[in-house]
């Protein structure tokens, strides 16, 4: 056993035969009784005696960097492909092992150096395209009502008992997945709830991690970016229930979602379906939805359990389902999971009201899909008191799919009164040539053009009455703006506060 530093430094020195034994191979040079300190995948960061796992990415292939890594003292090399000039003889002390695939090598060897963290803890991964950070966090209030101590690793943040880690990623990548695992055993967690992306998924970031719960929440169009089409995005999705879930694990997964009722189809073994139709194994039923919260009652094996929850949306609905449904399937007690439910009152940036002492509801949500804006808008009008109008603002991110911009723009403007189109997370793209791939698709004039952020926030306060529900809509708990490579802060519950106060002084 050994101790962190951080997440990502332990002191240990492991010979490379034990990290690599029983792995495929296609062949190897050298000697696997190596002393190894380190596991690295980025050779600008391998120390001397660092195992260099080369792999092709988006951008870069690591292969074009083994010379780099064998520099700066890498004691071996895990390669896939290599013309020979990548590879020199440069030590004749450097093993070389070539491999049928880097990333899954990454993830069995970063398994074996942290002595597999999963052995030992109950690891429940919720993967979907919406509803994935809400299901953990209601995930971990149930399990903490339990009286268990409690890893989260997702979207908005890595936590381990009272320390918070920044996200980079929703699932990091092997290395790192691992040694949050292996912390979060060390620091007395027994059970770990995690997001687990498409990307992280179609990557092996979470190969050999052995999964007691696998939730899958919806699929809807997103990422298509990265994954050709739909297909190859529920391909990703159902590798968690069909190759990584232990055998004797349980699949806990939404019946109302097409997507869902294929992947029931297509796995074998323990499957809990939840939703509202008829046939779920769990379903809501008698369904209160206001501004106070949720009320619903939910059948289950013949019997109904009262919950109150201060979550809003039919969308919540489904996260508690799906948060109820594995923790079912861990044994937690009935009365436990009502009193985790009751307790966990809202996730940053998920319809997270912000009150500055205006007149009209503010909310600001991560909804950047189009049927997570659309859920978010159709909540909203549910909420709606009297004549009041929705305005809602957002953008698309640059370097996403493009398909799903003029999507959004008739879903926004379809369903709000008023919309202002503006600047999401732009990157390497020009804001301008997003908004108009947006425009695109609106369904009728009743919206306006504002690149900046800030000013179209600002804008969007101006226009709102007393009774008005205003959404800003894309970023939710994002702390930063994107730009040409360069995040910026930027904050739109911040923006917001700021926006009413100015008016405020206004008036």
């Amino acid at each position: 056993m050994f101790f962190l530093l951080d997440p990502l430094t332990p002191f240990v020195t492991m010979k490379l035969k034990m990290l690599i034994k029983d792995m495929e191979i296609k062949e190897m040079t050298g000697s696997a009784d190596v002393d190894v300190i380190g596991v690295a995948y980025d050779s600008r960061k391998v120390k001397h005696g660092d195992v260099f796992i080369a792999m092709k990415g988006e951008k870069v292939d690591g292969h074009s960097f083994i010379n780099d890594a064998v520099k700066r003292g890498a004691a071996a090399i895990v390669y896939e492909k290599v013309t020979g000039s990548e590879l020199k003889a440069d030590s004749n002390k450097l093993t070389a092992i070539k491999v049928h695939d880097s990333r899954k090598a990454l993830a069995y060897i970063s398994n074996n150096f942290y002595e597999r963290p999963s052995d030992e803890l109950a690891i429940i991964g919720v993967t979907g395209t919406n509803g994935k950070t809400t299901t953990t966090y209601l995930l971990k209030s149930i399990l903490e009502a339990w009286g268990k101590e409690v890893g989260l690793i997702g979207t908005i943040s890595y936590i381990v008992k009272d320390r918070h880690y920044d996200a980079p990623h929703t699932t990091p990548e092997a290395f790192e997945f691992q040694a949050m695992l292996s912390e979060m055993l060390l620091s007395g967690c027994s059970h770990v709830v995690t997001e687990v992306s498409s990307h992280a998924l179609a990557q092996r970031r979470v190969d050999y991690t052995n999964f007691d719960v696998a939730v899958f929440t919806n699929l809807t169009r997103d990422h298509l970016d990265f994954h050709a089409t739909m297909e190859d995005y529920f391909r990703a999705k159902e590798r968690l229930f069909k190759e990584i879930l232990l055998k004797e694990g349980t699949s806990v997964i939404n019946y109302d979602d097409v997507w869902g009722r294929k992947l029931i189809g297509d796995i074998s073994g323990n499957v809990l379906t939840y939703g509202l139709e008829t046939g779920a194994d769990m379903a809501a039923v008698n369904i209160k939805d206001s501004f106070e919260g949720l009320v619903i009652d939910i059948k289950f094996r013949d019997r109904v359990y009262g919950i109150k929850s201060p979550l809003i949306g039919m969308h919540n609905v489904y996260n508690i389902l799906s948060a109820a449904g594995a923790a079912v399937s861990l044994n937690v007690p009935w009365d436990v999971i009502i009193d985790g439910i009751r307790k966990m009152s809202s996730v940053k940036g998920r319809f997270e009201k912000v009150d500055a002492g205006q007149d009209f509801l503010c909310i600001v949500d991560y909804a950047h899909t189009e049927d997570a804006l659309e859920r978010l808008i159709y909540t909203a009008r549910g909420l709606l008191k009297g004549q009041g109008k929705i305005i809602t603002v957002f953008g698309c991110g640059g370097n996403r799919d493009k398909g799903k911009r003029p999507v959004m723009g008739k879903i926004a403007t379809s369903l709000s009164d008023y919309v202002v189109i503006t600047s999401d997370n732009p990157r390497d793209e020009d804001p301008v040539e997003i908004i108009k791939e947006i425009e695109a698709g609106a369904s009728r004039r009743n919206y306006v053009i504002e690149p900046d952020r800030r000013e179209a926030i600002r804008n969007a306060v101006k226009l709102a009455e007393a009774g008005d529900i205003l959404l800003v809509a894309g970023k939710g708990h994002e702390d930063y703006q994107e730009i040409k490579g360069v995040r910026h802060k930027f904050s739109d519950r911040e923006a917001l506060e700021g926006a009413i106060r100015d008016r405020t002084k206004n008036v």
